[in-house]
Formats: C-alpha cells, sequence, structure tokens
C-alpha cells in the first residue's frame, strides 16, 4: 500500500515539527534508474560513431545519379573527369542495351558502357549524329569542347576508329533513339529514326535491334525497388527548405496560437478545432487528387525538361502516391463521421479543457517552455536526416563479377579489348541494413525521450500549482517550471530514459508483428489449426495492450515521477493504481480531452502537410536539379515533424489534464472530498453536492 502522497506534496513535517510548502516534490529524492541513464549515455555515443561511419562512407548524390562504366558518380565534381555538370547517365550500346532485355540473356543493364551527359541526345532529321566516349589518348579534345560539339568528335577518328565504332565498339556510337530525360537516365524510346538509321546502313554499320525490349529494359532499371527508394531518400535531401518550414516554423507558429486560443477562447476551440480538422482533411485529400491526375491536369511526371507531350513513362512513385490517395479518402470519410459522432461530448470536452486553461493562464511559463525542447530537437532532426541520406548512400562502388563478352575500343591502349566490360555498382553489406534499422531506432527513442522530459517538467509544475491551492506560492508564475526542469536533470533522467526505451521498444515489437499481419493477410496464409488461430488472436491482443500502455500508463507514470521522485516502474504502478481505482470517474472526460487534443495535432501536422504541397508545386521543385520524383515523403515527413512539434506545445494542455485529474483522485481518496481541487475542476469530475459546499465554504 502505498502511503497518503497529497498530505506530504502539500506540505511535509520538517524535524522542528514545523510545516514547509512543497513537500515530496523538493524533499527526499535521489537519482533513479542510473543503469539506464549510462545506456542511455552509450547509446548516443553509438549514434555518434554510426553517424561518423556515415559522413566518412556516403555521398548522397548516388541516391539521384548513376554511375558510368568507369565506376563515377554522374554530376560529381571529384570524379576523374569533373562531371559537376554532366548528370544524365546515357547508354551508348543500343545493343547491349537490348541483349540485357532478353528473357534468358546473362547480360545486364549494369554492365552496359554508359557515360554521363548534360542532356539525353536524340536523332537529327537529316543526318546521323553521334556520341562518343570521354575524351582522352589521341583525342585532343577538352571536356567542355566535347560538351559544346554534343559529344561528337566522330571527324576527328582514325579510320581504325571509325571501323570500330561502325562495330558499335567505340569509341562513338550512332543516336538511332529517341531519349528522355527519366530521373537522370536517358531512357529510350523504341522508335528508331529512320533517316538515323538508313545513314547508318548506308555507312556499313552493323544490325541494331529495333524492339520494345529496348525500352522495357531500362525502364525496368528506373522503376527497380532499390531505385524507387534511393529517389525517395533524395526527395528528402532536396526538399529540405521545405521540411524546415513546413515541419518546423510553421507547426511551431500554429501550435503557440492554439495554447494561446485555448488561454483566452476555450469555449469556441473545441468547435474550432473539429471544424477546421475537417475542412483541412478534405483540402489535403483534394491535393492529392491534383497530384495523381484524378482532379484536373497537374499529375506528377518522372520526365525531366522538355518532351514530347505524346511520351508517356510509367513509374513506381504514381502508384505509390494512387494507393495513398484512396488510403487519404477512406480516412477523410471515416474523421468526418467520427467528427460527427463526438459533437454532442465537446462540452464535456470545453470542461476539462477549461481546467488546463486556468493553469495555463497561472503557469504562464508553460506556454513557450516547449521551444526549448522543440529547438533541441530541430537541431537533433537536421543532424539525424543529413547522417540518415549519408548511410544509406554509404554503399561501396565495386565493379561487377561479370563473364559477358563484349568488346570496347580504349582509347588509352589505342585498341579493342575485350576483358573489361564489367560495370559498376554500389554494394551495400550487411552491416550497413543493421547501421540503417539502428539510426532508424535511435530517432524514435531520442524523439519519446525529448517529449517524456518535457511532459514530466510540465507535470512538475501543474502539481505544485494544484496542491498549493489557496497558498501564495512563490514559485507558480514563472519558476515551478524551472524548479521541476532542475528536478528531472539532477534526478528523474534515468526514469525518463527508461519510460522513452519502453515505449520505443514497446512500439518497435508492434510494428513487427503488424507487417507480419499484414502479409499473412495479403498472401491468404491465415493459420487453419486451432493453435495457429489462438496464436494470431494472442498477438492482436498483444498489440492492444501495447497500444493501452503506450497511450495511458506511460505518460501518467510522467506524472508520479514528477510528483514522487520514484522509479518509472514505480510511478506507472501508483499512477495505474490510481487510474484502475477511478476509472468510472475520469475516463469519460479524459477520453473526450484527449480526442480533442488530438484532432488539434492532427489540425497543426495537416496544415504543414497544405503549406508543404503548395511549396513542393513552386518551379524549384518541378525541373532542373531540384525536381523531386514524388511529393509523398516530404510531405508525409513534414507532417511527422509537424505532429511532433504539436505533441511537444499540446503536452502541456495534456499534462495539465492528467496531472489534475490524477492528483484529484489522490486528494479524493485521503480527504474524502478533494480539498485543493478548483470548483471547476469538481464540477467536471466530482458531484453536485461537492461543488455547492465549496462553493459555499468559499463565500
Amino acid at each position: 500500500m502505498r502511503g497518503p502522497l497529497g498530505a506530504v506534496i502539500g506540505r511535509y513535517p520538517s524535524s522542528d515539527g514545523s510545516t514547509h510548502l512543497g513537500g515530496i516534490i523538493k524533499h527526499n529524492r535521489k537519482c533513479r534508474d542510473i543503469a539506464v541513464l549510462i545506456i542511455f549515455i552509450a547509446f548516443w555515443i553509438a549514434m555518434i560513431v554510426n553517424s561518423s561511419f556515415a559522413f566518412n562512407r556516403g555521398n548522397p548524390l548516388r541516391l539521384t545519379y548513376g554511375l558510368d562504366y568507369k565506376g563515377n558518380v554522374c554530376g560529381q565534381k571529384h570524379a576523374a573527369q569533373d562531371l559537376r555538370e554532366l548528370e544524365l547517365k546515357y547508354w551508348l550500346n543500343p545493343n547491349q542495351v537490348y541483349q540485357s532485355g532478353l528473357k534468358d540473356s546473362q547480360f545486364k543493364l549494369a554492365n552496359a558502357r554508359s557515360i554521363c551527359l548534360l542532356d539525353c541526345p536524340i536523332p537529327s532529321e537529316d543526318s546521323l549524329t553521334w556520341v562518343c566516349d570521354y575524351p582522352e589518348g589521341d583525342i585532343r579534345v577538352s571536356l567542355n569542347d566535347w560538351i559544346d560539339m554534343n559529344y561528337d568528335y566522330f571527324e576527328f577518328l582514325t579510320p581504325e576508329m571509325r571501323n570500330s565504332s561502325l562495330q558499335l565498339q567505340g569509341p562513338c556510337y550512332p543516336v538511332i533513339f529517341p531519349s528522355v530525360n527519366v530521373y537522370w537516365s536517358c531512357q529510350f524510346i523504341a522508335r528508331a529514326s529512320n533517316v538515323s538509321l538508313k545513314h547508318w546502313q548506308q555507312m556499313g554499320g552493323v544490325n541494331i535491334k529495333e524492339d520494345i525490349i529496348i525500352d522495357k529494359s531500362i525502364h525496368e532499371y528506373i522503376n527497380s525497388q532499390s531505385a524507387v527508394l534511393k529517389r525517395y531518400m533524395a526527395d528528402i535531401g532536396k526538399s529540405w527548405p521545405v521540411l524546415i518550414v513546413c515541419g518546423g516554423i510553421l507547426p511551431l507558429f500554429l501550435s503557440v496560437i492554439w495554447l494561446l486560443m485555448i488561454r483566452h477562447f476555450v469555449g469556441a476551440m473545441p468547435w474550432v478545432t473539429v471544424v477546421l480538422f475537417n475542412v483541412l482533411m478534405v483540402s489535403v485529400t483534394m491535393f492529392f487528387y491534383l497530384k495523381v491526375g484524378w482532379i484536373g491536369n497537374d499529375a506528377i511526371s518522372p520526365i525531366i525538361g522538355e518532351h514530347d507531350p505524346y511520351i508517356h513513362v510509367y513509374v513506381r512513385e504514381l502508384t505509390h502516391l494512387r494507393v495513398f490517395t484512396v488510403l487519404m479518402s477512406f480516412i477523410m470519410l471515416v474523421a468526418i463521421l467520427t467528427s460527427i459522432a463526438i459533437v454532442r461530448r465537446i462540452l464535456m470536452a470545453t470542461s476539462v479543457l477549461k481546467v488546463a486553461a486556468k493553469v495555463i493562464g497561472e503557469v504562464q511559463a508553460l506556454i513557450v517552455f516547449p521551444i526549448i525542447p522543440c529547438g533541441i530537437l530541430a537541431i537533433f532532426y537536421i543532424f539525424w536526416i543529413s547522417a540518415a541520406l549519408h548511410l544509406f548512400s554509404s554503399g561501396q562502388v565495386v565493379q561487377n563479377n561479370c563473364n559477358s563478352n563484349c568488346c570496347t575500343y580504349d582509347l588509352i591502349e589505342k585498341k579493342v579489348i575485350c576483358d573489361r566490360c564489367c560495370g559498376y555498382s554500389i554494394h551495400y553489406t550487411p552491416h550497413i541494413g543493421a547501421a540503417i534499422l539502428f539510426h532508424l531506432f535511435g530517432c524514435y527513442w531520442a524523439t519519446q525521450f525529448f517529449i517524456a522530459c518535457l511532459s514530466t517538467v510540465i507535470a512538475g509544475s501543474v502539481a505544485s500549482y494544484y496542491w498549493a491551492h489557496g497558498e501564495a506560492s512563490p514559485e507558480i508564475p514563472f519558476l515551478s517550471v524551472f524548479s521541476s526542469m532542475k528536478r528531472l536533470m539532477l534526478y528523474s533522467l534515468g526514469s525518463v530514459a527508461l519510460g522513452s526505451l519502453t515505449v520505443s521498444f514497446l512500439e518497435s515489437i508492434r510494428f513487427l508483428l503488424e507487417c507480419i499481419r499484414r502479409k499473412l493477410k495479403v498472401s491468404g496464409h491465415v493459420p487453419d489449426s486451432w493453435i495457429g488461430k489462438a496464436a494470431y488472436q494472442c498477438s492482436q491482443c498483444f498489440q492492444r495492450c501495447i497500444g493501452w500502455t503506450i497511450k495511458s500508463v506511460n505518460r501518467n507514470a510522467y506524472v508520479m515521477i514528477a510528483i514522487t521522485g520514484k522509479s518509472f516502474f514505480k510511478a506507472s504502478a501508483i499512477a495505474t493504481e490510481l487510474i484502475m481505482s477511478n476509472i468510472l470517474r475520469i475516463g469519460r472526460v479524459n477520453v473526450i480531452g484527449d480526442v480533442i487534443l488530438f484532432l488539434g495535432k492532427l489540425c497543426v501536422s495537416l496544415s504543414s502537410v497544405l503549406f508543404a504541397f503548395l511549396m513542393l508545386d513552386t518551379h524549384k521543385y518541378r525541373s532542373a536539379h531540384n525536381k523531386i520524383s514524388s511529393p509523398l515523403l516530404p510531405v508525409v515527413v513534414c507532417w511527422a515533424l509537424g505532429y511532433v512539434v504539436a505533441t511537444l506545445f499540446f503536452a502541456v494542455v495534456e499534462m495539465s489534464i492528467d496531472t489534475i485529474i490524477l492528483s484529484f483522485c489522490q486528494d479524493s481518496e485521503e480527504h474524502g472530498t478533494a480539498q485543493y481541487a478548483p470548483p471547476l475542476l469538481i464540477e467536471t469530475l466530482g458531484d453536485q453536492n461537492e461543488t455547492q459546499r465549496l462553493t459555499q465554504g468559499s463565500q
């Protein structure tokens, strides 16, 4: 059995028999969960080491641009040749591209000879044009002159070189097929130029295959899962201004406005929140409809630059966007129906929000305090995203191991060589995958840690307000926040680290279970035996238990940590006992209040999504270097960042409500009636007789 909590929170007896304000909030504390704090420090050291490896080995340019036949990254100025302007990957030999697309062929497109160009070549209307290899050896042409010549120095070739070129062995190759820039790779269009093909045949060139396979081969390369994942990661790097504005600055500004409106217009805020949420849901869904082309003509296009309007190229990103649009349509419908269903409960939410608004008015520093953890998290996210981009591109460029039979003319050795035709690719070792998973888990743990620290500080400040009711307390206006922060730093960092680790670990398990469940459902492998069905249902129940633990026990544990200074699991036990013994009294009020606050967070994050769509729709992100493959991932990241920022600020209201409710329950248990509670709270949680008694007593 726990001892009386409220008696020592309000006052505690000293050795001389007198009493002092503050009680257990200041007295008899010691460091808790030190072992977990040491683990957390070691985790940060490991994160720094892991990120150092990424910065040392990674090159984010690999996420956007391809490799040439020498293993250089297109667009990289530190390559053997200065390729800073040459960003497009172009396959020189059309027959090699055709061969790589054959069903039983051993030749891979990664081994086809490719170079980096400034733009994609197109056939001439009246003659045969050439694209020649990088100028080397006896070809006395600078790289800039080679670009100005449209990569064509065929007229400077010796007879031997010309004969080799007619055999499609280089150094020059004919431009027979038109090509378009699809995500910085020149996609062949299987529509050979009759004029160019006629000139090629008249010159005695070897037979060139004309088949749709030449189109499909490069298209499959562009649409591979690894290529799509790289483009998504590259989109994050290109849209960093959008992430800063729409994922950081905008939600911070909107969250502060929301808190100020709660402070001054608390009666109207639940209604405003519900209406605004529905408007934003519809607006965001309409933007998704625009980007998939179901409304208007603004669908995303993988082709960069000017091109024939009749040329259409399909990419996976469009499919992903369509799936997400259907999902958003379903969520929008459910959200609107749900918001209509809770309209009758909004008055109850208004009552509990009024109590939180009164606390915010008394402890004014709570409105601006979240800016501190928000700024720290912003610095962490900038570092984390930069490290993630380097980590995803930290594979090693190695030459492929191939047995392909191909011959090319070497300008340095001045002869045709047939034993160096293997191309280059980026090799990812298993430890890179483990480093990426560790990096992702580290981000989630760090985020939960900062949210937990903020929650604990707010809970300590609000507890001081509740248990000092009716008495002058010099620390309430501003200093209670900093006093609570000091107690956290001195005594409870280990408990907060343990709580955030517990959330991260349980969420990871729930995520894995959900992935397994979805795979079984999609594949149709639902267990038939009673043991399998029992295990399946148990996993579902376990997921629900995890969700309840994260949403309820964990947050209330931070309240009890702030009040009592206990360890995380001891504080969780105290909080759970209080909740279970008062579940009928506080359940309905807390649930409705949490729903309104959740809708408020979604309003902030959906506003971030809306502005992200508007920024990504500008010319900067629709063409040239900064063109993104799809707005999907930047928009989702902006939503996540906006939600985190909103969570930090809305924790002021959430933790105020939770702390006051738990304090109210403890106060009621110890005294029969809540002696420290304000009448407004008793009206919301208590009975009518108790409200009248306190009201008359105050008169």
